[in-house]
């Protein structure tokens, strides 16, 4: 899908709440992710890019995920958040960011509240990786998710409720659960 596909379906259609949210007795945290969208300079696409977390963090080591974090008090609003996030962690500067708009938010099992913001990239990008954070940056034909029937969904417990986790593999990357979902809701929007 070329950006100007992509823009003309993102912008004409209306977005649907997720229907991936959860009851939660405590307050939720925000927090917002990037679902960069990056132009091919080879002609073949929007790639959408992920990271690779780092396998030592606390929480959600190894998994695959967009950039993105929890908002802090000098966040001047969500998008700033994502923004301020993807530079921290591969630093992928706010200048080659073009940010067309939101998904709808999603409360994740673990207590969050994320924002998924919708933005293309320009090609040949240049990207520093905090190490601290994330071991790995790679792309996905966004076609890929357009088009697979490969997209699993496993049943889960906790806390005593059962949970839904979505799965779409590609080639040996395992992307699940929230990045999966939000991909879900990206592709539901655009078909």
């Amino acid at each position: 899908m070329t950006k100007d596909e992509f823009l003309l379906r993102f912008n004409l259609l209306q977005l649907v709440e997720s229907e991936h949210n959860y009851q939660h007795s405590s307050p939720l945290r925000s927090a917002a992710v990037l679902i960069a969208l990056v132009e091919s300079d080879k002609g073949e696409g929007l790639q959408v890019l992920l990271t690779k977390r780092a396998s030592h963090l606390r929480h959600h080591p190894s998994q695959v995920s967009f950039p993105g974090g929890k908002v802090e008090q000098s966040d001047k609003s969500i998008i700033d958040t994502a923004l301020r996030e993807t530079f921290e962690e591969i630093g992928l500067s706010r200048q080659a960011i073009t940010v067309v708009g939101q998904l709808p938010p999603y409360e994740t099992i673990s207590g969050f509240h994320v924002t998924p913001v919708v933005a293309i990239v320009a090609s040949s990008q240049t990207y520093k990786i905090d190490k601290n954070e994330v071991a790995e940056i790679f792309q996905v034909p966004l076609q890929h998710f357009l088009t697979t029937q490969d997209h699993h969904v496993f049943v889960a417990h906790k806390g005593g409720k059962q949970h839904n986790v979505h799965f779409l593999p590609y080639k040996h990357y395992h992307i699940w659960g929230a990045t999966a979902v939000m991909l879900k809701d990206l592709v539901a929007h655009l078909n």
